[in-house]
């Protein structure tokens, strides 16, 4: 047993995690073992008599700790990518192991004690900012962990916690299920008219798979939004809008019906933060935001509604007034796409795919890794390592000197079994302990078309504005300079500051001189023309206003959905329904079940938070407007970004890091101009 536990792969520490060699057999063997040496650093260290100091008290508190980020990093990466049943069963079981290690620990008095006894000691007065954030930090992580509550509601919180991994981790599962099961086959050809041929083929492969004839569809977006798009066959696009705004709901399989989940979530929810004397759940989830209130978060969505509403409106109206040209009389929700595509090739004339005939992936890739390069001074160079999947890639990053400062993977398309939609996430955290230091190593996953007859992949212009955003997040992982642990890359960020970085690389994909880099056509091998270029330029703020009512009333219902929304006898249908009454322009059918999918609030972090998106994109277009007045790929800029922004992870306050930078207090006007919303 002791030799299986050293051959471990999960527990290897020296490079890179050894995806080719892990198995299910090793995860539950892996982490007993690490909790196990976790408890007893922690029962040593609350134990210990001297003074609590950083070397005797926080060091190995945060080496431990991060030992067993390290391994959970791997396992839970790989149930996002390479998700079968049998790890599902594993996973589940061991989350609920983990979930506890990290809520007794929060409650753990003894060493919520050392950590106040640090903040009064000898000792503090000579700690870096740095470090004062840290304990700040910990300290108040310890409050809202339920230090401060007696044995009984201790027990209950631990309880509740371990519920909601539990909840959340079967709404995921339910939603990668859904869209598993379903497939769509077409056998007259004459129904698909209109839909691009790279799609076609991709759905003729498919059905070749399932030993059918004809064309098979799934819900993987890659798949879907082209068919929204171009099908002809108005009955066909009804029928996969159909399946996809009603996946994992109460109008689908019953065995993956995420109801009982969304409910149950937020009765747990608010059960837990009223364990902490909070009114709601969003005001308990605020305390680590920038944003104060879920009062201040309304006012922010519901003016900049007011402001969009009028231009949403207005692109409403151009649609209902193409659609009766080409005899829709009654636009439904599953003609937005389609006649929005189509206003877009005669306004702008150009279509998605001739633009996407421009876009291969190793050009886009290539285009990226420049334009970082240029305005970072970094360099980004391909590796062979070991992966969880054929399709992934390795980089790493170095300065001039050659020396490496951090790697990431690339997981850029769509496959089954993979969880759905695009992220960054950490597999190493940068640090620097007494006896070990690391670079840092991230994940950067997309879902985009895959390669067909092992060529290349055709990107859209959203798909590359997608990558750009993903690696936004990852820089700020990987260029931190912070080598406490807790603080360093994205660790210690306010939630609605984290897209800051991300939204700002967006904005790269709409400058000529980054788009000529990165773009050649599959067939001439020339770049994008530049009229062509203008074209899609012209269409940035295409329905912008439509676009930001849509993201409008996702946060606002995300944001009413935890502070004044009572689980018990209300539905969360009927208060969607009424956000979308006051905020929206497009209402879909009454059997839409958006919330059903909506794993942002579910399944991932963003529940009371989903307004960040566009919070941090005030932030995002006014450092990008630095950029404008000082030149688009200003190596002068992106140092002083890299500098105040990316480099020190949530070591200080994130308005501080922006305001160091932009020398001021962030303005809406940047945005709004961005999206042509200013009158």
């Amino acid at each position: 047993m002791e030799k299986s536990i050293i051959l471990n792969p999960l527990l290897n520490r020296v490079g890179l995690p050894l995806f080719n060699q892990i198995k299910i057999k090793h995860i539950s063997p892996a982490l007993n073992k690490v909790l196990k040496e976790n408890k007893d650093v922690i029962e040593q260290i609350a134990s210990n008599n001297q003074a609590p100091s950083w070397e005797n008290f926080v060091f190995p508190l945060q080496q431990s700790n991060e030992k067993l980020s390290r391994v959970w990093s791997q396992i839970n990466h790989l149930n996002s990518v390479v998700n079968n049943e049998e790890l599902r069963v594993i996973y589940n079981k061991n989350l609920n192991k983990v979930t506890k290690y990290y809520s007794e620990l929060s409650q753990n008095e003894f060493i919520y004690k050392k950590f106040k006894k640090i903040k009064i000691g000898k000792f503090y007065k000579t700690f870096s900012s740095a470090q004062k954030k840290i304990i700040s930090d910990e300290l108040l992580g310890f409050e809202l962990g339920g230090v401060g509550l007696n044995k009984d509601k201790k027990l209950q919180f631990k309880q509740i916690l371990s519920r909601l991994s539990k909840l959340s981790s079967s709404f995921e599962e339910n939603l990668l299920d859904s869209v598993n099961k379903y497939s769509l086959l077409i056998q007259d050809k004459k129904k698909l008219k209109g839909i691009p041929n790279n799609i076609l083929e991709k759905a003729k492969i498919d059905a070749v798979k399932q030993k059918n004839k004809g064309w098979a569809f799934s819900l993987d977006f890659p798949c879907y939004l082209p068919l929204m798009q171009y099908a002809d066959n108005r009955e066909l696009r009804k029928e996969m809008y159909y399946a996809y705004a009603t996946k994992a709901s109460d109008l689908g399989d019953k065995n993956t019906d995420n109801t009982g989940n969304i409910n149950n979530i937020l009765l747990n929810k608010k059960k837990l933060s009223a364990l902490l004397g909070f009114s709601n759940y969003a005001s308990m989830a605020l305390t680590t935001k920038m944003a104060s209130s879920s009062k201040e978060v309304i006012k922010f969505l519901e003016n900049l509604a007011k402001k969009a509403k009028p231009f949403a409106t207005q692109d409403m109206d151009d649609l209902k007034e193409f659609g009766q040209k080409i005899n829709i009389n009654n636009i439904e929700a599953w003609d937005i796409a389609y006649l929005s595509e189509k206003i877009k090739e005669k306004r702008f004339n150009y279509s998605e795919q001739e633009i996407k005939d421009y876009f291969p992936d190793y050009k886009v890739i290539e285009g990226l890794f420049k334009v970082v390069e240029k305005i970072y001074g970094i360099y980004i160079k391909k590796e062979i390592v070991e992966v969880w999947h054929e399709d992934v890639t390795f980089y790493k990053i170095t300065n001039s000197s050659n020396q490496i400062i951090g790697s990431f993977y690339l997981d850029l398309y769509a496959r089954k079994n993979k969880r759905g939609g695009a992220w960054m996430d950490e597999a190493i955290s940068k640090f620097k302990f007494p006896n070990e230091k690391t670079h840092p190593v991230a994940y950067l996953t997309c879902n985009f078309t895959a390669p067909v007859h092992n060529k290349f992949s055709l990107l859209t212009h959203d798909e590359v504005i997608t990558l750009f955003h993903e690696f936004g997040h990852g820089l700020h992982h990987l260029l931190t300079e912070i080598n406490e642990y807790g603080i360093s890359g994205i660790q210690g960020v306010e939630w609605d500051a984290v897209e800051l970085p991300s939204q700002f690389m967006e904005n790269f994909c709409w400058e000529w001189s980054v788009i000529k880099n990165m773009t050649e056509h599959t067939g001439t091998k020339k770049p994008m023309p530049k009229i062509l270029f203008e074209k899609l330029l012209k269409s940035k703020n295409f329905q912008s206003g439509m676009q930001t009512t849509r993201q409008v009333e996702f946060a606002l219902f995300d944001i009413k959905l935890h502070s004044d929304y009572n689980p018990i006898n209300k539905n969360f249908l009927s208060l969607l329904n009424q956000v979308r009454d006051q905020v929206a322009v497009v209402i879909p059918p009454n059997w839409n079940r958006f919330p059903h999918s909506f794993s942002h609030i579910f399944a991932g972090g963003y529940s009371a938070g989903y307004y960040s998106y566009k919070w941090a994109e005030v932030l995002s277009a006014d450092a990008y407007s630095l950029f404008e007045e000082m030149g688009i790929l200003s190596a002068e800029a992106g140092h002083k970004f890299r500098k105040e922004i990316l480099s020190k992870g949530g070591s200080r306050p994130a308005i501080k890091s922006f305001i160091k930078f932009r020398g001021r207090k962030p303005s809406i006007d940047a945005l709004l101009k961005h999206h042509g919303l200013l009158i």
